[in-house]
This record gives structure tokens, sequence and C-alpha cells, in this order.
């Protein structure tokens, strides 16, 4: 683990450019405004089909069609149990092998247009009701009068079920936009602008060279809290602003912050929503290093394990004394945006450990900017 923090969050390195705006002028030009909801799906969009939440609603509302079929088939509560299972012989097959035919032509839907991706999705679902259908007619000596109402309930089924996915896509465009203006809420104290500006002053006659840069480290910091958040960052750029922010924290708090960095086994390509990990670590200082006089550790860990990204981070916690009681809104916020952008994949747990505070973030992997 990389114990020296300084060496990569540095604010005296960085070198000056000729012609450059000013940090003032950099931050003025940022967008602060929050999205319209009818700009976050401009045009539908299919389900991810490798997404676990996904395939888990499709699962359930399989099976609830299923068994709604069983009942209103059957002629007798005793019954429903051996139509249940006729149904199920012929939908089960039918829809696992659709849906891995699905995933794995998943990046192909993705590049065409919506109304052509529906219409690959039916007839996929199609033929492989009609395969099913042909076999089992072979093994059960049908003739074949069946295959014209497998095939309209499978249209019937899927078109429900596509529609019901973008109905419910363009439900959760409103909650993306409440969820943005919940982060900048949380990201934004004004005891961090404040205390930054101060340090900012104490800097600017006796080292002006450092003064600037860390006024261009605040509004790259700025400028990312109040762009658009709709778009995937990566980790190489999360960790990157995260040393800008502990960097502009280490002036004003001195040798009080320590960070330990461990990343070299963390995919920098890896896919995960903007500002994630700044507000995790504003939470860090403010809760475990700023209430204490004495000197605290913040540490970072990324690394892959298999399909997944994780991320963890923690504090020190202060005496009892010394502890700040605050809300939990930047910690819930960020839970529901991983679970907006990554579904079910995402997961998200906070612990107290032997005298620290934790936070572990498990996203999928992912190098493109896709959502479920």
């Amino acid at each position: 683990m990389n114990r020296d923090a300084t060496h990569s969050t540095s604010i005296g390195e960085k070198p000056a450019s000729s012609g450059a705006r000013s940090p003032l002028e950099e931050a003025a030009r940022a967008d602060v405004h929050a999205p319209r909801p009818d700009t976050l799906h401009s045009s539908a969009r299919l389900p991810d089909f490798r997404n676990l939440g996904v395939l888990l609603r499709i699962l359930l509302a399989v099976n609830a069609a299923s068994l709604v079929a069983a009942v209103l088939k059957s002629a007798s509560l005793r019954a429903i149990g051996e139509v249940l299972i006729e149904i199920s012989a012929l939908v089960q097959p039918v829809m696992f092998l659709t849906l891995l035919v699905l995933a794995l032509f998943q990046p192909t839907i993705d590049r065409n247009r919506y109304e052509v991706g529906v219409g690959a999705v039916l007839l996929t679902a199609m033929a492989i009701t009609a395969m099913f259908d042909l076999l089992g007619q072979g093994w059960m000596g049908g003739t074949g009068d069946s295959l014209p109402r497998h095939l309209f309930f499978t249209v019937v089924g899927v078109g429900m079920l596509l529609s019901w996915f973008d109905l419910r896509s363009r439900a959760l465009s409103p909650a993306l936009v409440e969820a943005r203006l919940q982060a900048l809420q949380a990201r934004i104290r004004p005891h961090f602008l404040f205390n930054s500006l101060n340090a900012v002053l104490s800097l600017i006659r006796a080292d002006p060279r450092r003064a600037e840069h860390v006024l261009e480290d605040l509004a790259d910091l700025f400028r990312a809290l109040m762009a658009d958040s709709r778009a995937l960052s990566t980790f190489a750029s999360e960790v990157e602003l995260a040393r800008q922010y502990l960097a502009i924290e280490q002036v004003r708090l001195g040798d009080r912050l320590r960070v330990e960095w461990d990343v070299d086994q963390m995919p920098g390509e890896a896919r995960l929503p903007a500002l994630v990990l700044q507000p995790l670590l504003e939470n860090a200082v403010y809760h475990g290093i700023e209430p204490s006089i004495a000197p605290g550790t913040v540490t970072v860990r990324i690394f892959r394990v298999g399909n997944e990204v994780h991320a963890i981070l923690s504090n020190p916690l202060p005496a009892s004394g010394d502890r700040r009681h605050g809300n939990r809104i930047a910690v819930d916020n960020i839970r529901e945006r991983l679970q907006l952008f990554f579904d079910a994949e995402a997961r998200m747990r906070t612990r107290q450990l032997d005298g620290r505070y934790e936070v572990t973030i498990r996203v999928p992997y992912t190098n493109t900017d896709r959502r479920a």
C-alpha cells in the first residue's frame, strides 16, 4: 500500500500553463444547470439483458403470468399444479434460452435503433418458441395446432415486458434528476468552501504560487461537482478528483490528515457514477479527521475481483465526545445512484470495525457507458 499521500496529491508541483484561463474563469464556465427530466431519456432504450435486476424481474413476471394462466385454465384447485407444470415445461426453456441469446448479442442490439432491437427480441423469442413447440410435437405426437397460439402469447408477453421496461425507464428519469439535486446538496458543504477560501487567503502572501494551485484544484473540483453527472465516469477520473479534493484539505489540516492509497490493482477504465468517491472522502474528513486534534489516516483501496470492482474507504472514529452526528444524505444518495445506474448488480455497505468507519462499494466491471 502506498503510504505517501502527498506525492500524488501535491499542490505545489503542478506546472503553470501560459495562456490558460484563471481558476475563477474556469469555474464560471462550468455547466451548473441540472438536466431537464425529458432530456435524460430522449429515446426509448431496451433493457440490458445481462443485468441481474433485469433478469430477476423477467423471471418473476414470466412465472407470475404462468401461474395466472394455470389458474384460469384449471378446472379445479387440485389441477393447478399439473397445469402449471405443463405450461412451465414450454415457457421456462423458451425464456432461459431467449435470455441467453439476447445476453450474448447485447452489444449488437445496443448498436441498433430501438425499433430494430425490439424486432430482434421478438423474432428471437418467436423462433425459440417455434423450435420448442415443434420438438414437443415430435415427442408427444401433436398435430401442430398449438404453434399459432404459442406464438401469439409469445408476442403479447414479450411486447408487454418491453413496454413495462420502457415505462419503468421513463419513470426513473425524474428520480435521476432528484438524485442529482440531492447529490449537489449533500456534496457541497458550505464549511468546506469557506475553509478552502480561508486557506487560500492565508497562502496568498506567504506562497502565492501555491495559492494559485489551490485555486486551480478548487476550480476543477467545483467544475466536476456542477457538471452533468448522467454519464458514467471512470475510476481513474474519480481517483484524480479525489486526490485534488484531499490536496485542498491537506493545505488546511496539515499533518492531521494522512492518506493511504492502494490503487495499484485498480482498473482505471472501469465505470461508475460520477462523484461517488469525493463525497465519501469528504464525509471521512468531516467526521473522522476534523473533530480530533490527533492525526488520522484515511485509507482508499480499489481493486478488481472477477467481474466486480471493489472500493473500500475508511476513516478513524474520534472519541465519543468529539464525534459529529450528521445525517446520512451523502451515503443514502450514493446508494440510490448506484442502484439507478447498476440496479441489483451494485452493492454498498457501511460498518464500524476496530475503531474505524468503513464504506465498501461493489460495482460490476464495465468499460462502457451503460445503464440497467
